[in-house]
């Protein structure tokens, strides 16, 4: 059975659980936040059973992970078509809202999933407030204990697809941690707090409304159960912040939220039809934003002259003998391995003089000035699509030193065609960097306008990025440059066709698997998403 290959970078093809360790109390009026409501309400939905088999999941101490893939988020154009689909779960505190999220994540069986807590965008407090805190006496469900503004900055971009940093509350010292918490690429953001509804721009972004109805005294027993043991608080405490602030800012601001909700789930976690319900609700509103990217890229841009944003290294007679070797099925992967790195050192080179430079002086031992040329930009940063692109990286770091390395993970779905993203590792902040993406073939550019979308949504410069391949089909490079007309393409040569296996014809074969020595599956396409193997 293949598996994916094992590098330190955290996957993130996963169910993120991002919260902070949070309690809560309130006073005061909701008129200011609360948008203007009907009197109709309109009734409420009858919950039906849907059967569910297990999702593709592992289990960490941390977050559950989805090992199933990240399907196209973009179209043909390389746009964004669809955003996230936004859950808002609310309730009052100790109400079972996470218990909810988990039991949706498990019964949604998509990959992709996000689950964001509010009780990570609570405000610093100031030392006064801290003391007030540290005596039971601060407010920490009161609106203004939340910094809404963060808040819907933050979901928003994530509902766009972007990357996103998310605080992290520590509540010893009630305020944020120096590492913020970085979140990218969501089919559905499943987001829940006491004040989920609470604020007017905040409702906007919900696509489905949830609030968690759970008795009173239940809830009770859950919060000094919590308090007592995962906080160590004396039980006259939490009582007194209990009688002080939570009862009276569920009963002000969270109860009366009630009536903007989509569907009232009674009994928390425990009520799987209503669960079974909005499970199903989402299945269809994520069926409804299925893409097929690569069936739109195989009928578009054909008969289209090359464009001038590509730069093809010359066939000299070197080139060329080169191609000649590596084409050819009978060669040893020795000499496979030999002369795809001397490509590769030549390509590299020919992508590396399409970055700004500025003259430079410099005084030669002889002790005379001699007018040069020096990199002008803040960084470079190369970006390999594995696993075949990062057999381009020795060459990369042999041509620019110190260069910083990311990774990017793409895989060709057997059942849709479609590719998928599966694991991303990139530098921190690439939003001024020059990118050298790096992909060994390129037939489609599925695969390439995947990883180009990744770069952008972590923004980075789209007339920054340099997509490098040793061999493209011409299908792959319209694509690529009709999405992206920004993006610089270098290859060593462009083959004119493109079979209907999307193989490159004459092409090269299976590059990862004749470098590699590995066996190519039949299915194999050459946009570099080879099966990792064991």
């Amino acid at each position: 059975m293949n598996t994916l290959p094992a590098y330190s970078g955290a996957r993130i093809s996963g169910c993120w659980a991002l919260r902070a360790d949070g309690s809560a109390g309130g006073e005061g009026s909701l008129d200011r936040l609360l948008p203007s409501i009907s009197t109709s309400l309109s009734p409420r939905k009858r919950t039906t059973s849907q059967c569910k088999s297990e999702p593709p999941l592992l289990r960490t101490s941390k977050r559950t992970i989805y090992t199933a893939g990240r399907p196209p988020w973009y179209n043909e154009h390389g746009t964004q078509s669809k955003e996230a689909f936004v859950i808002g779960l609310c309730g009052g505190s100790a109400s079972g809202k996470t218990t909810v999220a988990r039991k949706i994540i498990e019964a949604l069986d998509v990959p992709w999933v996000v689950l964001l807590s509010m009780d990570s965008f609570y405000k610093v407090l100031t030392a006064e407030q801290q003391l007030l805190a540290a005596n039971n006496d601060y407010n920490f469900d009161h609106p203004d204990a939340f910094d809404f503004s963060l808040l819907v900055h933050t979901l928003r971009k994530l509902k766009q697809g972007k990357s996103v940093k998310i605080p992290v509350y520590d509540f010893n010292t009630h305020g944020r941690q120096k590492e913020w918490k970085t979140v990218y690429g969501a089919s559905v953001i499943i987001f829940e707090g006491i004040m989920s509804f609470a604020d007017k721009e905040l409702l906007k972004l919900l696509d489905m409304k949830i609030f968690v109805d759970t008795d009173s005294d239940i809830r009770l027993v859950r919060r000094l159960r919590r308090d007592i043991t995962e906080r160590g608080r004396d039980i006259e405490g939490v009582i007194k912040q209990y009688n002080k602030f939570v009862k009276p800012a569920f009963e002000q601001y969270i109860e009366p939220t009630m009536r903007l909700a989509d569907i009232v789930v009674p009994r928390g976690g425990g009520n799987m039809v209503a669960i079974d319900l909005i499970v199903q609700h989402v299945h269809s509103q994520l069926e409804e934003r299925e893409l097929s990217v690569r069936a739109a890229l195989a009928s578009a841009h054909q008969a289209q002259p090359l464009p001038q944003t590509l730069s093809v290294l010359e066939s000299t007679p070197q080139v060329r003998g080169m191609h000649t070797i590596i084409r050819n099925k009978e060669t040893s992967r020795d000499e496979f391995i030999f002369y795809s790195k001397r490509l590769m050192r030549l390509l590299i080179e020919r992508a590396r003089s399409f970055l700004p430079s500025q003259v430079h002086i410099v005084q030669t031992p002889q002790g005379e000035d001699y007018e040069g040329r020096t990199f002008h930009g803040k960084r470079i940063t190369g970006v390999s699509i594995l696993r075949a692109g990062e057999t381009m990286e020795p060459a990369l770091r042999a041509v620019c030193k110190d260069v910083r390395i990311g990774k990017i993970l793409i895989q060709t779905n057997q059942d849709t065609g479609e590719p998928e993203l599966h694991y991303l590792r990139l530098p921190k902040d690439i939003s001024e960097d020059h990118v050298i993406l790096m992909d060994c073939t390129v037939s489609t550019g599925a695969a390439a306008m995947m990883a180009i979308r990744v770069l952008l949504d972590h923004d980075a410069q789209e007339d920054k990025i340099l997509l490098v391949s040793l061999l493209m089909a011409e299908m792959g490079v319209h694509s690529v440059a009709y999405a992206f007309p920004q993006v610089k393409i270098i290859t060593t040569a462009v083959d004119k066709k493109v079979n209907d296996l999307f193989h490159i014809i004459p092409g090269i074969g299976n590059f990862g698997d004749r470098y590699f020595g590995t066996d190519a599956p039949p299915d194999w396409s050459d946009d570099d998403m080879d099966e990792p193997s064991c």
